[in-house]
Protein backbone atom coordinates (compact mmCIF):
# COMPACT_ATOMS: atom_id res chain seq x y z
CA UNK A 1 0.00 0.00 0.00
CA UNK A 2 1.35 3.51 -0.97
CA UNK A 3 1.00 6.40 1.35
CA UNK A 4 -0.52 9.89 0.08
CA UNK A 5 2.34 12.14 -0.16
CA UNK A 6 1.98 14.91 2.47
CA UNK A 7 0.26 17.91 1.64
CA UNK A 8 2.20 21.05 0.34
CA UNK A 9 2.22 24.05 1.80
CA UNK A 10 3.30 27.29 0.62
CA UNK A 11 3.35 30.61 2.27
CA UNK A 12 4.49 34.44 0.75
CA UNK A 13 4.53 37.49 1.83
CA UNK A 14 4.11 41.17 0.17
CA UNK A 15 4.31 44.76 1.38
CA UNK A 16 4.82 48.31 0.38
CA UNK A 17 7.73 49.77 0.10
CA UNK A 18 8.20 53.99 0.37
CA UNK A 19 8.49 53.89 -3.02
CA UNK A 20 4.57 54.57 -4.25
CA UNK A 21 3.63 51.20 -6.57
CA UNK A 22 6.83 48.93 -5.41
CA UNK A 23 6.35 45.89 -3.46
CA UNK A 24 9.06 43.72 -1.01
CA UNK A 25 7.64 40.20 -1.86
CA UNK A 26 9.31 37.92 0.45
CA UNK A 27 9.35 33.67 0.38
CA UNK A 28 11.03 31.89 3.52
CA UNK A 29 14.84 33.68 3.92
CA UNK A 30 14.03 35.32 0.39
CA UNK A 31 13.50 38.59 -1.11
CA UNK A 32 12.65 40.60 -4.29
CA UNK A 33 11.03 43.91 -5.46
CA UNK A 34 8.25 44.31 -7.69
CA UNK A 35 6.87 47.25 -9.65
CA UNK A 36 3.58 47.77 -10.44
CA UNK A 37 3.38 49.20 -13.83
CA UNK A 38 3.93 52.88 -15.05
CA UNK A 39 0.14 53.11 -16.85
CA UNK A 40 -0.82 52.56 -12.82
CA UNK A 41 1.68 55.29 -12.10
CA UNK A 42 3.89 53.08 -10.35
CA UNK A 43 8.00 52.57 -11.19
CA UNK A 44 7.75 49.93 -13.81
CA UNK A 45 11.26 49.36 -13.17
CA UNK A 46 11.76 46.12 -11.48
CA UNK A 47 9.44 42.79 -12.33
CA UNK A 48 6.21 43.47 -12.65
CA UNK A 49 2.99 41.48 -10.93
CA UNK A 50 2.14 39.70 -14.58
CA UNK A 51 5.35 38.85 -15.29
CA UNK A 52 6.20 37.14 -11.95
CA UNK A 53 2.93 35.63 -11.93
CA UNK A 54 4.36 34.04 -15.32
CA UNK A 55 7.56 33.54 -14.23
CA UNK A 56 6.09 31.17 -11.76
CA UNK A 57 4.47 28.65 -14.01
CA UNK A 58 7.27 29.03 -16.18
CA UNK A 59 9.37 27.95 -13.50
CA UNK A 60 7.41 25.14 -12.51
CA UNK A 61 7.41 23.69 -16.12
CA UNK A 62 11.21 23.75 -16.09
CA UNK A 63 11.23 21.92 -12.41
CA UNK A 64 8.63 19.55 -13.23
CA UNK A 65 10.04 18.87 -16.68
CA UNK A 66 13.49 18.00 -14.76
CA UNK A 67 12.07 15.80 -12.21
CA UNK A 68 9.77 13.87 -14.71
CA UNK A 69 13.14 13.06 -16.94
CA UNK A 70 14.42 11.73 -13.59
CA UNK A 71 11.99 9.78 -13.01
CA UNK A 72 11.64 8.10 -16.53
CA UNK A 73 15.65 8.30 -16.42
CA UNK A 74 15.54 10.33 -19.58
CA UNK A 75 19.09 12.09 -20.69
CA UNK A 76 18.02 15.51 -20.28
CA UNK A 77 20.75 18.59 -20.27
CA UNK A 78 19.03 21.56 -20.15
CA UNK A 79 15.25 23.25 -20.16
CA UNK A 80 14.63 26.55 -21.88
CA UNK A 81 10.92 28.13 -21.31
CA UNK A 82 9.21 31.03 -22.78
CA UNK A 83 5.54 31.82 -22.10
CA UNK A 84 4.18 35.15 -22.87
CA UNK A 85 0.34 36.39 -22.46
CA UNK A 86 -1.69 39.42 -23.63
CA UNK A 87 -4.52 41.36 -21.76
CA UNK A 88 -6.21 43.11 -23.46
CA UNK A 89 -8.91 45.39 -21.10
CA UNK A 90 -10.80 46.36 -24.04
CA UNK A 91 -11.39 42.89 -24.75
CA UNK A 92 -11.79 41.50 -21.39
CA UNK A 93 -12.53 37.97 -20.87
CA UNK A 94 -14.72 38.17 -18.31
CA UNK A 95 -16.21 41.55 -16.43
CA UNK A 96 -15.73 40.39 -12.87
CA UNK A 97 -11.74 39.55 -12.48
CA UNK A 98 -8.48 40.70 -14.94
CA UNK A 99 -7.45 37.13 -16.72
CA UNK A 100 -5.05 37.09 -19.73
CA UNK A 101 -7.25 36.75 -23.32
CA UNK A 102 -3.91 34.92 -24.50
CA UNK A 103 -1.16 32.70 -22.75
CA UNK A 104 1.51 30.99 -24.96
CA UNK A 105 3.59 28.56 -23.38
CA UNK A 106 7.23 27.24 -25.47
CA UNK A 107 9.65 24.66 -23.93
CA UNK A 108 13.25 23.96 -25.53
CA UNK A 109 14.55 20.67 -24.28
CA UNK A 110 18.36 19.31 -24.78
CA UNK A 111 19.51 16.19 -24.63
CA UNK A 112 16.51 14.23 -25.75
CA UNK A 113 14.77 13.09 -28.92
CA UNK A 114 11.51 14.69 -30.76
CA UNK A 115 9.79 11.82 -29.03
CA UNK A 116 11.03 12.24 -25.43
CA UNK A 117 10.70 15.62 -25.45
CA UNK A 118 7.12 15.68 -26.39
CA UNK A 119 6.47 13.00 -23.84
CA UNK A 120 8.07 15.08 -21.41
CA UNK A 121 5.61 18.36 -22.12
CA UNK A 122 2.76 16.17 -22.53
CA UNK A 123 3.25 15.18 -19.05
CA UNK A 124 3.82 18.50 -17.46
CA UNK A 125 0.25 19.65 -19.04
CA UNK A 126 -1.63 16.57 -17.52
CA UNK A 127 -0.21 17.97 -14.06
Amino acid sequence: MTQAPATRRYQTAARSTDTFGRVLVSARDQHLIVDGPVTNGCPGEAIGPAELFLSGVASCGVELIQVLARQQDVPLRSVHCTISATQDPAAPVRSDVNLFNTVSISFELGGVSREQGMDLVERFRRR
